[in-house]
């Protein structure tokens, strides 16, 4: 692949975005499957050191107005996410050159991504999205058996699949799910995780590159980190958390405006509140999950703290 030709294309929450040549990104590092425009590797084993999550009653008090909203038939499936305090023994840098993950970003001292989840991918004339909803610590005993045959995490990934393929019928057509809840093993700090992921596919009309960001945006933001229905549920989502979700569940992505294009959901998220001051930054880890009617609080809560990890 040819970075002479390859754009990076940011796109935050809320749809603002940022696209610019991969040679002429300054303080921007990225690293995608088979491409990356960087060369370095820090070496430093970086760990978070202390968390600071918002507290049980806080957060129950937005888990409960989700509830309430699912019960009046106003959503289905929400992913109610909160930032998390953090110390580390690294900086951002540091972060990003030690972080193992599939997808990658390192934005201008402001925020780092580790993701394990691609949004869509383009080859040639057809369209690929891979949601990725449910997780299960490996290390318990029959662990894949129990996270497929769970009913809320069944459920949950079902709608999000749903609504992802509504969401590649906008922009293209021949919509399948090729593989429907595959699981894969990820690291994650010092343990693994099963993550359970489909694969769908649809077909582009020949001349997307033409428009290709337009059609990104019109499938934004993404399903699996907002929910059913997406207009209505976003509504709600920014009701119940109460603040800026930003760049984090926003997406980023490269393409060569012709035949390729991939893309990453920014997820495994560290932003930094103080970018212009080296010695005294201060961390967030946004993280959280999907809410259904069948949710527990508590479960809830201890999984958003759960995924605050750096997976060295």
């Amino acid at each position: 692949m040819k970075s002479e030709k390859l754009k990076f294309f940011l796109i935050d929450f809320n749809g603002n975005t940022y696209i610019e040549d991969v040679n002429k990104l300054e303080n921007i590092f990225f690293s995608f499957p088979g491409y990356k425009n960087h060369n370095f590797h820090t070496g430093k084993n970086c760990k978070i050191l202390k968390k600071e999550p918002i507290s049980f009653e806080k957060y129950k008090k937005a888990f409960d107005y989700v509830i309430e909203e699912i019960k009046k038939g106003n959503t289905y499936l929400l992913n109610l996410t909160f930032p998390t305090q953090i110390k580390t023994n690294c900086n951002l840098l540091d972060i990003f050159s030690s972080a193992k993950a599939p997808f990658k970003l390192y934005f201008k001292n402001r925020f780092v991504c580790f993701s394990p989840e691609r949004f869509v991918k383009i080859q040639n004339n057809k369209i690929y999205t891979y949601p990725m909803k449910g997780t299960i610590d490996a290390s318990i005993e029959n662990a894949k058996e129990k996270i497929l045959s769970n009913k809320k995490e069944m459920a949950e990934h079902t709608m999000v699949v749903d609504l992802l393929r509504n969401d590649l019928g906008i922009i293209g057509r021949k919509v399948m799910v090729n593989k429907f809840r595959f699981v894969d093993k990820i690291k994650a700090g010092d343990k693994y995780l099963l993550q359970v992921s489909s694969e769908i596919e649809a077909t582009l009309p020949n001349n997307w590159h033409s428009n290709w960001l337009e059609l990104i945006k019109q499938m934004l933001p993404a399903g699996s980190i907002t929910g059913t229905p997406k207009k209505k549920t976003v509504e709600i989502i920014k009701k119940a958390e109460n603040y800026e979700r930003g760049f984090y569940t926003g997406i980023f992505g490269i393409t060569d405006e012709k035949t390729f294009l991939d893309s990453a959901v920014i997820i495994r998220y560290v932003e930094n509140n103080s970018p212009f001051s080296i010695l005294n930054s201060q961390f967030i880890y946004k993280s959280g999950g999907g809410i259904t009617i069948d949710s527990n609080a508590r479960e809830e809560y201890e999984e958003l703290i759960k995924k605050v990890y750096i997976p060295n």
